[in-house]
């Protein structure tokens, strides 16, 4: 099962629980076995056919006395509830059926009941608007190369859905609540809705958090601020059966005129590790349904993001391993990077973000990329603090701590405004989700397989002979280059040129010239309300030039080259942001020092 390390500060005590990974033994399964010979206790059982799933199938099932909970036309999966202990090898001999196999009950990520259920003590104190109060933490942002991504384009990943498959997602967070499809949220839990779960951490609200938290001035903000999050709690506290996440992986996939939730990307951040053909652990079957579950996403034009796994294993000398879903079907897998000490010193702390973390499982025939996931291996208990972004106290810590991944989670009694820190493939998973959003948006029409291509080809690459290449897979992910540089097949992936398309059509225009005082103007077809920001190359705002109503036609602005708060900005890039409407536009210009 992936472990992923958890830190949230206490308000007595501050506690770190978590270990490294263990696998999906054969006594898990054994057990499952050891119940299956028991007559008269209902079991469950996946089964899968060559084709789709139809009334053949549900005919085979009532024959034999069984009960079918699901049964999926298009993927030829279902799964079905029968008291018969000679249920399965009856199935099996019906025809209707090609595989089947005793459902399993697997703890996929850490039960959440092992950490700290206290409260939390970093709750939202000062809210500046312009920027979120704990992005100084969020070295994560920035080793992806974000801000200046965010900055150049203009992109939020706006339009593009991200399934996350896991447990509760907080619904109410502030940080979250503006971005989740309530209405296509759903559980597959039995007696759990989506927005539930156990503790004060909830993996699944930390992981849609990293994705796509809200650009709100508020807390922290996640890799796709504009995407859309759809809640498809398969486990609770941690924990679920094969057939529960497979059913959330074909929802997920289906479009919303299906009755599914639409979804453009499926994040999971679980797994665990089982022998290749399920050894004796009786998860041969389940393994195969999983594989079958991935690709039938893949064909509704939906990838598939898994965390690659917090064990240290080399999966390319793992002998007869393997790691579901991480290795399942067509999807692809993130493998985690973290520094030590970022921030020891800070600004000036170790920033090397692209570090292999001291868990990750790796291997080329495993990783597809690596991203952001933290770190918890900088020795001591020294303490740092890094400050919050436009006022309140600063945040200080043991310094190790900073260097994992900081996200939304539930907090204590009625908190929206929760905050802590966590560690494992686990974040790495949804930072990849995120980007593919970023980029699904700037190629609407791009193929599963060209989103993998672009991915890949616009990360900052390992070269060949390095001794890490296998904690990258084909690299470190770099948002920038995903944005700025061309598709792996523009002609097919339809491009929409950033988000200037509506801009040129009409003929709405940005201008900015280089100087000591840059002169920066703006033309609109017609009056309305308009916006013009700075940023820096880091992708900070340092200034806003207007923000009102404008006529028709040209407007020049007069800039005296100082920020927001009064002092002069030194010579550099920066980016002009341009936003009226739905039209969203960046000029990149040089201030020439004083």
């Amino acid at each position: 099962m992936h472990k992923s390390w958890r830190f949230i500060p206490s308000l007595k005590a501050l506690l770190v629980c978590g270990a490294l990974a263990m696998l999906a033994l054969a006594s898990v399964a054994m057990a499952q076995d050891e119940a299956g010979d028991t007559p008269g206790v209902a079991k469950r059982y996946v089964l899968m056919t060559s084709g789709g799933w139809g009334a053949a199938q549900n005919a085979a099932v009532a024959r034999l006395g069984g009960t079918v909970n699901f049964g999926h036309a298009g993927s030829g999966i279902g799964s079905v509830t029968s008291a018969d202990p000679d249920f399965l090898k009856a199935a099996l001999k019906s025809g209707a059926f090609t595989r089947g196999g005793l459902d399993m009950q697997v703890q996929w990520q850490d039960p959440n009941t092992r950490f700290a259920d206290e409260g939390i003590d970093l709750e939202e104190e000062v809210v500046t608007p312009g920027d979120e109060t704990f992005v100084n933490e969020q070295w994560n942002i920035v080793g992806m190369n974000l801000p200046a991504a965010w900055a150049a384009t203009g992109y939020t990943g706006a339009g593009v859905r991200i399934a996350v498959l896991d447990g509760g997602i907080h619904s109410t967070h502030i940080d979250l609540d503006g971005n989740i499809d309530v209405a296509k949220s759903t559980s597959f839990v039995p007696g759990f809705a989506y927005n539930q779960d156990v503790g004060t951490f909830w993996h699944g609200t930390h992981v849609a958090g990293i994705a796509a938290a809200e650009d709100n001035a508020i807390g922290t903000i996640g890799v796709a601020p504009g995407a859309t999050i759809v809640g498809v709690k398969v486990l609770h506290n941690g924990s679920g059966s094969f057939d529960q996440v497979i059913a959330g992986i074909l929802y997920a996939a289906d479009a919303i005129a299906d009755g599914g939730g639409g979804a453009d990307i499926i994040n999971m951040s679980l797994g665990a590790t089982f022998a290749k053909g399920g050894g004796n652990t009786g998860a041969g079957a389940l393994v195969a349904a999983m594989n079958q579950a991935v690709n039938y996403a893949t064909t509704k034009g939906v990838l598939v993001v898994s965390s690659a796994g917090n064990s240290a294993i080399d999966m390319d000398h793992a002998g007869s391993l393997t790691n579901v879903p991480a290795q399942s079907g067509s999807g692809i897998a993130i493998s985690a990077t973290g520094p030590l000490g970022y921030a020891v010193g800070w600004p000036a702390g170790n920033q090397d973000f692209d570090r292999p973390a001291s868990y990750t499982n790796y291997g080329n025939s495993l990783v597809w990329v690596a991203a952001p996931g933290g770190d918890f291996a900088l020795p001591g208990t020294a303490l740092c603090s890094i400050p919050r972004c436009c006022g309140g106290p600063a945040v200080t810590q043991q310094c190790w701590v900073h260097d994992m991944v900081m996200s939304t989670v539930r907090g204590a009694g009625a908190s929206i405004s929760s905050y802590g820190w966590a560690a494992g493939t686990s974040m790495a998973a949804p930072a990849a989700s995120g980007l593919a959003a970023l980029i699904k948006q700037r190629f609407p029409g791009i193929t599963v397989g060209e989103l993998k291509a672009h991915i890949a080809q616009t990360a900052d690459g390992v070269n060949g002979n390095d001794p890490l290449k296998p904690y990258y897979g084909h690299g470190f992910v770099n948002a920038y280059r995903a944005l700025t540089e061309g598709s792996v097949s523009q002609a097919a992936a339809s491009p929409t040129p950033k988000v200037e398309t509506a801009a040129v059509a009409a003929r709405a225009e940005l201008s900015v010239g280089n100087g000591r005082v840059p002169e920066i103007s703006f033309s609109m077809p017609s009056a309305g309300q308009a916006r013009i920001d700075l940023y820096d190359v880091a992708g900070r705002r340092v200034a806003v030039l207007f923000n009102g109503y404008a006529g028709a036609g040209r407007t020049a602005l007069s800039w005296d080259g100082r920020d927001s708060n009064g002092f002069k900005l030194g010579h550099g890039t920066y980016f002009a942001r341009f936003m009226a409407n739905d039209v969203t536009m960046s000029r990149k210009f040089v201030k020439i020092g004083e």
